[in-house]
């Protein structure tokens, strides 16, 4: 696209985003489509060949729009992690598709996606060691538990463990500043010796400093073995795997646990996309599980999707009807023991009129309602 498309394209954008806004109160509140309705109507695989704008344009309207509340930006994230999985040859049990337990999400850094990754294989291997000594508290298991990387890992490596909780050790790398299986063990076996927990072991490809590799199918089998999440962080170097002839040096990912790059710094897309894939994405759910009201939603334990956080039956009840109308969409909280329905006004252009048609269409159905209720 050249600088004259570019503008022409530009000034298109702006038309689309303001018709959409002067139109808005013709679109539907809430989407008619169900979980898992857009992998079917967009490729398993990314275009070899450039679309159009137009027909860009056209996807967008026809397919994303009619979820855009919900849940198609959700769904449009996990296909796209899929192709851009597909690209690098990751192994299939870090995609989403087919109904796969693995699957990718798009982190703001690098940084993000180490603490991540830390904060859920420490909540796995509490729940492991708990499962198996009920006895055990978490603050017993926290005071053993260890991390480990390279000596060459990027200094935010360290602060995710001054986040998390945990003793972070740096492996000694060897002449060509690469982590290697023997001092690895070596430290594993001390520390076990020690009364320690080893749980957590990040591998770079591509450090910041020179670009060294560490020896993932080393590390990669002694992880597995020692049952230690394995967290591949290739920030710098990732965008390069997607070539053939560099995808060698992704060998040995097959061992990890979580895998994470950053196609901000290659690819031409803005910051704060760092792509993150997982080979068991409930690892992640779990891990930030909450489940306040207010994120409660229809599909919540359907499967479909992935969700990466007296008079309350009549309430319940009325909620259910206002939301199937789809004409306003309200979502509710709990008030100690009380079910409450939020109504939540956070559009700048909301006018009295909007708020007032609401509040009828709310009474019509709250009446509907209690009459069933008596009868």
């Amino acid at each position: 696209m050249n600088a004259s498309e570019f503008r022409r394209r530009g000034k298109e954008m702006v038309d689309y985003m303001a018709n959409y806004m002067e139109g808005i109160e013709g679109r539907q509140v809430y989407p008619d489509v169900e979980p898992g309705y857009l992998r079917p109507l967009i490729p398993a695989a990314a275009p070899q060949e450039p679309d159009t704008f137009e027909d860009i344009i056209n996807d967008v309207e026809k397919i994303i729009m009619p979820g855009a509340a919900s849940p198609a930006c959700t769904e449009l994230e996990t296909v796209m992690m899929d192709w851009l999985g597909k690209m690098l040859e990751l192994p299939k049990a870090f995609l989403n598709e087919k109904a796969g337990e693995g699957g990718g999400v798009i982190q703001g850094s690098a940084s993000e996606a180490t603490l991540v990754a830390l904060l859920a294989a420490r909540t796995k291997v509490i729940h492991r060691l708990q499962a198996a000594s009920p006895e055990l508290t978490q603050a017993a298991i926290m005071e053993k538990l260890v991390a480990y990387s390279s000596d060459q890992a990027h200094s935010s490596v360290e602060r995710a463990g001054l986040i998390g909780g945990v003793k972070l050790k740096a492996i000694p790398s060897d002449g060509n500043f690469a982590m290697r299986a023997s001092a690895l063990q070596e430290a594993l076996e001390r520390d076990k010796a020690a009364g320690l927990i080893p749980f957590f072991m990040v591998a770079t490809l591509g450090t910041t400093t020179c670009c060294s590799f560490d020896n993932l199918l080393e590390v990669g089998p002694i992880c597995n073995k020692e049952d230690i999440w394995l967290h591949v962080d290739a920030a710098y170097a990732g965008s390069a795997f997607i070539c053939p002839e560099f995808r060698h040096l992704l060998n040995g990912v097959e061992f990890a646990d979580s895998f994470n790059f950053n196609p901000h710094k290659w690819l031409l897309v803005n910051f704060d996309c760092s792509a993150m894939w997982v080979k068991k994405r409930t690892d992640l759910t779990g891990a930030f599980r909450l489940d306040p009201t207010y994120l409660k939603h229809s599909h919540q334990d359907s499967g479909l999707i992935t969700d990466y956080r007296g008079s309350n039956k009549v309430n319940e009840a009325l909620l259910q009807r206002i939301n199937s109308a789809k004409k306003i969409h309200l979502v509710p909280c709990h008030l100690r023991d009380k079910f409450v329905l939020r109504f939540a006004i956070c559009s700048r252009t909301v006018e009295s009129a909007h708020v007032q048609r609401a509040w009828e269409h709310i009474k019509e159905l709250a009446a509907d309602v209690l009459r069933a209720e008596r009868e």
